[in-house]
């Protein structure tokens, strides 16, 4: 048998232990099969690049998901990551841990809403392949700007949602915000644009993360050209805390009068209420206030993040 890599063992380990990766994902990649995935782990155990510890003490992350379900009555998913591991490894973590969350909740005849973004890209890219039958894949917002149509970005993440669940997918080709709140009433007349917003109103699992200025992984709205100087300084002035699907909320959880959601193509947030599960998912402390703002608002019934992002919700929570 040829000798094995210890660098070849280690990545293998990372991807199964760290970013929570199934073997069929990891055979996947690497180019090989299950059972040599498998293989690989067990060397990696034995030549001593993988150490297990079974603590009989509740985990921090249990005791986190307790303390979160009470405080905001949601259901909470919490990824352990190691003190030392940075954002990106946390980031990392969290997506594979929310793509698994996800794949058990879609059962045969399922719509699954999805808002493009930073965080749901991860979450695609992590997704294990789970084949349900009479499964739809909506995307949730636009995606267009002045700069780009956005269909290449968006429908990227779609098609990985639809591959993993063999599910049909069903793109949003219109702007993020529309110039003026009169065409995008106008469009919404329209029977092509009328038919996709019926479906995005049948969604039973609607999947997002939390856009924060500022958070230090920033939402792609706020990076990706969509948004002009007068429009960031009209979020600030009207005291916006986050957005979903790029619909804003306040740190309150009020969301009437934002001047820029008469503009957004995104579901509305009374229509998104109506998904009988909301799946919020979030990687970043800073993130903590504007996750605050939308479980006050109603929007989440669960939420997946790490540690880092739970202790900073609780601790925000109790100022």
């Amino acid at each position: 048998m040829p000798q094995v890599s210890s660098k070849l063992l280690v990545t293998t380990a990372r991807m199964y232990y760290e970013e929570l990766r199934t073997m069929e994902s990891i055979s996947r990649e690497l180019g090989t099969s299950r059972s040599t995935v498998s293989r690989w782990l067990k060397q990696a155990r034995e030549r001593g690049h993988v150490q297990i510890r079974i603590q009989e003490n509740v985990s921090a992350p249990a005791q986190l998901e307790r303390q979160l379900a009470s405080r905001f009555g949601v259901r909470a998913v919490v990824a352990a990551c190691p003190p030392r591991a940075s954002d990106a490894e946390a980031f990392e973590t969290t997506a594979a841990l929310a793509a698994r969350t996800i794949a058990a909740e879609v059962v045969p005849g399922t719509v699954l809403g999805i808002a493009w973004g930073t965080t749901m890209t991860a979450v695609a890219r992590h997704l294990p392949p789970k084949r349900v039958p009479e499964t739809a894949v909506v995307q949730l917002n636009g995606a267009g700007n002045t700069q780009s149509s956005g269909i290449a970005y968006a429908s990227d993440i779609l098609r990985r949602f639809s591959q993993a669940f063999g599910a049909v997918a069903e793109q949003f080709p219109v702007p993020t915000f529309f110039d003026h709140a009169e065409t995008r009433a106008a469009m919404w007349r329209e029977r092509s644009i009328e038919r996709i917003r019926e479906l995005q109103n049948r969604t039973t699992i609607a999947v997002f993360g939390i856009g924060v200025l500022g958070a230090s992984s920033p939402s792609q709205v706020y990076i990706g050209g969509y948004l002009g100087a007068e429009d960031l300084e009209s979020l600030r002035a009207d005291g916006v805390a986050g957005d979903i699907a790029t619909r804003f909320f306040r740190g309150d959880g009020t969301f009437e009068d934002i001047p820029l959601n008469a503009r957004s193509s995104a579901i509305e947030f009374e229509d998104l209420r109506h998904v009988r599960k909301r799946i919020c998912v979030v990687s970043s402390a800073h993130k903590a206030a504007g996750v605050r703002g939308a479980l006050a608002a109603g929007l989440i019934t669960d939420l997946v993040l790490d540690e880092r992002a739970a202790r900073a919700l609780l601790e925000d929570a109790a100022l």
